[in-house]
């Protein structure tokens, strides 16, 4: 790959004097000295912590553990302990069908149908890439399994997964048309991968990649009854001074599924370099960045994403669930890579994976603008026809429930979020930035029903639609509120929740979970304290009686439950 800067000022670390291959070559002291700061908190026999690598070109350069794998048995975290890889495994995925993709075996813009005929028919086409990208518009599997009334300690297995998705006849959204990352995708491109290559995924994988590489000590697990040697286990923060299990509950593949070590991640963060799984031409297409139907391009390439980061190019990944936290950072220009692994729930694991990479990279460019420039005078913000966007104020909901409103004050549009208050600029006829912010951009229009909606675009790809509601400001009576009262079914899910009047407050009730009180912040628009369904969007029939609601969540949108009584 060609370096994207001239200007380059990297630290680069000099006497490195071989020590061990199986760990590490050692660095300066007050290098080492500085890397130890990072993690000195978790570093003692009483906490659980991370373990931690640096790669160069096709070396292993430093790691270390801090804290402890196993608090019961006292087992502390070398660079060989075995972290569980959460989302981090969406990579091995994605290469593994680039690979069968470049084989001839499958085609990436071919409809998954040919290859998944389990799923049921849409209506749209979904391809191959649609998953690969996170824009098939299929909802998470995850969160389809809590709606359905899977508990926190109810456990995800492939079949569970495969069986929910398989009854889905509903998107989040048309494919191609939007980004939302679900994990269902890659757990259907993990069965892909079994029906093209002949062999079990597991199988595949390790013939394709673990083994080229000398990935010994790595392996996709889809049983918790597995015996894993050397395993960290998962912790939450219990208060202060105490910690708890926080037992890993999804054994899915493709979308998670990797156990793995330091040592054997740095073999392939040298991959991206000097690739032996595959080549370089394999590498170019997997950190391709995906695009949307509009052709607008996301970040999101095949099972990692490719930002920037000090002003170079870095190939990344995060990963969580229970108590493990990991992240994966390369830097192909530099021939650089950063790993860190933890097993505390509460630890960030990518704001750590950059403090360690800010000891060793420096800016591509010095003075490097790395955002666009703010605006400075607040008079640009002055309407000049304040009447002709008064229509557009107002308060606004997303389908994930989230609230906005838009009002005039003294000739200005101000924007308020969550109590937080916005100036915003007018760009365009009906087309406004923040002021401080003008990456980020509302689009007022009207749809052919006349219903006035905001398209607000961020900076790359988190875009989304409001509605505008008619607020509630009066208290509702109980017999106003009944109205909302009934039984609902999800077909899709095969799943009941009911919504009942229990002390002149509406709460949403099911056999599986606490009751959750639903505040009425529209006359079609509820919200979900609980946060399991953040959003009921109410449907009424021509006569305006209630005849169903759509939930929507973050990962799960327009999900259908009909009012059966």
């Amino acid at each position: 790959m060609k370096m994207e800067w001239k200007n380059i000022t990297v630290i680069f670390i000099i006497a490195l004097v071989s020590f061990n291959k199986a760990h590490s070559q050692t660095l300066p002291d007050s290098i080492t000295k500085k890397i130890d700061n990072l993690f000195a908190q978790w570093n003692t026999p009483n906490s659980p912590g991370c373990a931690i690598g640096i790669i160069r070109n096709d070396s292993l350069i430093y790691s270390k553990g801090y804290g402890m794998a196993d608090l019961e048995h006292d087992i502390p975290i070398t660079p060989e302990t075995i972290f569980y890889m959460c989302s981090v495994s969406k990579q091995f995925t994605g290469y593994a069908v680039e690979l069968l993709a470049r084989q001839g075996k499958l085609k990436l813009d071919e409809d998954i149908h040919v290859y998944l005929p389990l799923m049921a028919d849409f209506g749209k086409r979904i391809t191959v890439r649609n998953l690969l990208n996170h824009t098939s518009g299929i909802r998470d599997d995850i969160s389809l399994a809590a709606i359905s009334g899977l508990g926190a300690d109810g456990m995800i297995t492939e079949d569970l997964a495969l069986n929910i998705l398989k009854r889905q006849t509903s998107l989040n959204f048309a494919p191609g048309s939007s980004y939302l990352y679900s994990n269902s995708n890659y757990v259907l491109l993990s069965e892909i991968v079994s029906a093209v290559s002949g062999k079990s995924f597991r199988a595949f994988i390790d013939s394709a990649i673990f083994k080229p590489l000398g990935m010994a000590h790595s392996r996709f697990v889809d049983h918790y009854s597995e015996t894993i040697k050397n395993r960290a286990f998962s912790y939450e923060v219990a208060n202060k001074n105490s910690f708890s299990n926080d037992y890993q509950n999804v054994y899915t593949l493709g979308d998670g599924g990797l156990f793995t070590n330091i040592t054997d991640m740095a073999k392939w963060v040298s991959n991206f370099f000097y690739p032996k799984a595959g080549d370089t031409k394999d590498i170019d297409l997997f950190t391709e960045k995906g695009r949307l139907s509009n052709s607008n391009e996301i970040p999101y390439a095949l099972g990692i994403a490719v930002k920037k980061y000090k002003g170079w190019t870095e190939f990344q990944h995060a990963g969580g669930l229970a108590g493990y936290r990991t992240f994966l950072s390369v830097f192909p220009d530099l021939k650089m890579g950063f790993l860190v692994f933890s097993n505390v729930g509460n630890f960030q694991s990518q704001n750590r994976t950059h403090d360690l990479a800010n000891l060793f990279i420096s800016d591509a460019v010095k003075n490097i603008v790395t955002t666009k420039p703010k605006n400075t005078d607040s008079s640009i913000a002055v309407l000049k026809d304040p009447e002709r966007v008064k229509m557009y104020m107002g308060d606004y909901i997303a389908d994930e429930g989230i609230q906005f409103n838009f009002s005039i004050v003294n000739q200005k549009v101000y924007w308020i979020r969550n109590g937080r208050t916005s100036l915003l600029v007018n760009k365009a006829k009906d087309t406004f930035s923040v002021f401080d912010s003008p990456e980020v951009t509302f689009i007022f229009e009207r749809t052919p029903g006349k219903e006035i909606i905001v398209k607000e675009y961020w900076p790359v790809d988190n875009n989304f639609s409001l509605t505008k509601y008619v607020a509630i400001v009066s208290p509702q009576t109980d017999k106003q509120l009944e109205a909302y009262t009934g039984e609902y079914y999800c077909p899709e899910l095969d799943c009941q929740y009911g919504i009942q009047l229990k002390d002149h407050q509406l709460v949403l009730t099911s056999n599986k979970y606490n009751d959750a009180p639903l505040k009425l912040i529209g006359y079609n628009d509820l919200l979900d304290k609980s946060y399991l369904l953040s959003h009921l969007k109410i449907i009424r029939d021509s006569n305006k009686k209630i005849k169903g609601f759509e939930a929507n969540s973050e990962s799960v949108l327009h999900l259908r439950f009909n009012k059966i009584k």
